[in-house]
């Protein structure tokens, strides 16, 4: 099958061989005061055209699976490395209405301000939602944001991965809050703050926030090199 796709380097639409019948669809997260957030697509043509779902393209012939959602990611956001993970396929043979089309589904995770969003050239818009906002959309795209959201809290409960939320600096309340809205509960103050701080795993920085109306708190960062050391001995991250 041959699709039209924009030569990085020139601009212009150049045709290239797809694997026709299998898809990517990405999950992106993201945190914003307070509140998880998916980023979704107005779709410009076909028979989604007007109609929001999950970013996602074609799988080239000449890539792999994880290289064709890098770069569906790299073209969406600009941004390379991000934390991506696969979540599994999804193929119900009713998925798509016109033929049998198989998408794996990826869910990546953001800072929201290392990026701005933009529209590729197969979809008019593209908007931030807050999770409990997201209405109907195409295809079987609900179910892979719910598929991934239980994959998201599963994660954060055993690995630190809700760090690629947050910016480099935060504070402790800030960490909590992360926590509360993706697993959607609600935690004891203190017990959380002496839990996470007996795990070592937060630098302490000299510095508080600036530009609050509040008393201002202090900041972290998360030690990385700290965690991937306990974790070869042994370590297991609990929330």
């Amino acid at each position: 099958m041959t699709k039209q796709f924009i030569d990085e380097e020139s601009g212009k639409q150049i045709e290239k061989s797809v694997m026709n019948s299998i898809t990517i669809d990405c999950v992106i997260f993201t945190f914003d005061e307070g509140n998880l957030e998916v980023l979704l697509i107005e779709h410009a043509e076909g028979i989604s055209r007007g109609k929001w779902g999950l970013p996602g393209g074609w799988i080239k012939k000449e890539e792999s699976i994880d290289n064709a959602a890098n770069r569906i990611l790299q073209d969406l956001t600009g941004i390379k490395d991000l934390y991506l993970e696969q979540l599994k396929a999804f193929g119900e043979p009713d998925r798509f209405p016109l033929d049998r089309v198989i998408t794996i589904g990826y869910y990546a995770l953001v800072k929201k301000d290392d990026f701005d969003i933009k529209a590729g050239f197969t979809a008019s818009d593209a908007k931030w939602y807050k999770v409990s906002d997201i209405g109907t959309l195409i295809y079987d795209h609900n179910s892979i944001v719910d598929y991934s959201l239980e994959r998201l809290r599963n994660r954060v409960k055993h690995a630190p991965i809700g760090f690629n939320l947050l910016p480099e600096k935060f504070t402790l309340l800030q960490l909590m809050q992360l926590y509360e809205e993706i697993l959607n509960i609600k935690l004891d103050k203190p017990n959380f703050r002496r839990k996470i701080l007996k795990m070592k795993l937060l630098v302490s920085l000299d510095e508080k926030q600036t530009n609050v109306s509040h008393r201002a708190a202090k900041l972290y960062q998360f030690d990385t090199d700290r965690y991937e050391m306990l974790t070869n001995k042994g370590f297991i991250f609990e929330v």
